[in-house]
């Protein structure tokens, strides 16, 4: 396992995962948030007690994530299901009884939020014993509000302070990049690998000490491979003596709607994260395409992909040199364009968006240049159509024909096409019970 040695002593989610990690483990995550803590205990005990290296998840509710507390706190009121957790609204004393005799050394808990100002989530986190948090000021600004990122980076530097000043002693904080899942389908894997980097620079110039970098899987496994491991490299060379692991996604884009389809995508994800040295995957279930999945199916896919995972690999799955170091380059490239606007990390990824050196394509954020566009090639790699004032060799731009709703809208159903088996491809992977 590549990345930094444990501290003597540590106690802290990253460290859970490095020691999983080096007995061979793949540790799988669950996307899950209920609002009554009784239902939410519940859905942590049942993800403990899977038949796999699980951590828990708690999701806030979309009114705790905008900062609409008045709306979360009027549902609890009224008995009103939400989507998710309202973490501030139940207070401490509720939240450590959640978490009471559950949550520990032994069985990590992660709070997942969506918040671009997050300062009073994270103050109601620390006070309810919780770690464990993600995000980044562009990841969570440009994609989910309309918050300038200036606003937003500000907020996210007080609150990373806030993390590293009032972590309980011996268990640090840490906290997760979101940038390599920024409309991950959409975007070529270069600019998401820069982006989870320089989020994590981010937070260790403001005190956090222990942090993962994130990616979505995409279109073509031996492309996501080849960008896992030059995201590792990257994270070699940028991150120092800091503590870091790689996280995964199952596919973030619309699912197959088949069962089937479904669950060869989750294993192929298990796959991916096996063969790139990615320690831990946070995984979708074969219900996304329907509604929002029970604590049952969570658990049935925590399961499916401890059982991957423990398979040999008999998908051969190699990406070649020349790919890695291309979107090695690429990434490095814009970090370095980004890094040179000015020392401090926040200023220069505000000065970096605003002047286009980092652009996310079809994000509508104001502060978004949004000239940038990709395309899905014959081989069913992302790649670039138009760069905008990216940094990006001309090399790596391809042209497309077909009008641009079109073409649009056959990227975004690409994946649930190809695993539903309406188009050939790769879904070759499937376990026996998958169909």
């Amino acid at each position: 396992m590549s990345g930094t040695l444990l501290r003597p002593g540590g106690n802290d989610f990253c460290d859970f995962v490095h020691e999983r990690s080096r007995a061979g483990e793949l540790v799988v995550q669950p996307r899950m948030g209920f609002s009554a803590p009784e239902r939410m205990r519940a859905g942590l005990e049942a993800v403990r007690a899977a038949r796999a290296t699980t951590v828990g998840t708690i999701t806030v509710d979309s009114y705790t994530r905008v900062g609409d507390h008045g709306s979360a706190r009027e549902a609890l009121r009224t008995g009103t299901p939400l989507n998710g957790y309202p973490l501030v609204e139940h207070g401490p004393e509720v939240n450590r009884r959640l978490l009471a005799g559950l949550a520990g050394p032994d069985f990590p808990v992660q709070l997942r939020h969506g918040s671009a100002l997050p300062q009073r989530l994270f103050e109601a986190m620390l006070a309810s014993g919780l770690t464990a948090t993600e995000g980044g000021p562009v990841s969570y600004c440009l994609p989910y509000s309309r918050t300038p990122l200036a606003e937003a980076t500000r907020a996210w530097a007080d609150s990373c302070e806030l993390l590293a000043h009032r972590a309980p002693a011996g268990r640090p904080v840490h906290l997760e990049s979101f940038g390599g899942c920024m409309l991950g389908q959409l975007c070529p894997p270069g600019l998401l690998v820069a982006l989870s980097v320089l989020e994590c620079l981010f937070f260790v110039q403001h005190g956090i000490g222990s942090v993962s970098l994130s990616y979505a899987q995409q279109t073509n496994p031996t492309q996501d491979l080849a960008a896992v491991r030059a995201m590792r490299r990257l994270a070699a060379e940028y991150l120092g003596t800091v503590r870091w692991h790689v996280v995964l996604y199952t596919y973030m884009g619309v699912f197959p709607r088949t069962e089937a389809g479904a669950l060869r995508l989750l294993a192929d994800s298990v796959r991916l994260a096996r063969a790139s040295g990615a320690e831990r995957l946070v995984t979708k279930t074969a219900a996304e395409a329907q509604r929002i999945p029970t604590v049952e199916e969570n658990i049935e896919a925590l399961e499916l992909a401890g059982e991957v995972a423990g398979q040999p690999d008999s998908a051969g799955l190699a990406a070649s040199a020349e790919e890695e170091a291309a979107v090695h380059l690429e990434a490095r490239t814009l970090v370095e364009a980004t890094l040179a606007l000015h020392r401090d990390v926040g200023e220069a990824l505000v000065r970096a968006v605003r002047q286009g050196l980092l652009d996310v394509p079809y994000c509508l954020h104001p502060d978004n240049a949004n000239q940038a566009r990709s395309l899905i090639d014959g081989t069913g790699r992302l790649r670039w159509q138009h760069t905008g004032r990216m940094p990006i060799a001309a090399s790596s731009v391809r042209t497309a024909t077909g009008s641009p709703a079109f073409e649009l809208l056959n990227r975004l159903g690409y994946i649930e096409r190809r695993y539903d088996g309406v188009l050939p491809g790769p879904t070759r992977h499937a376990l026996n019970a998958a169909g």
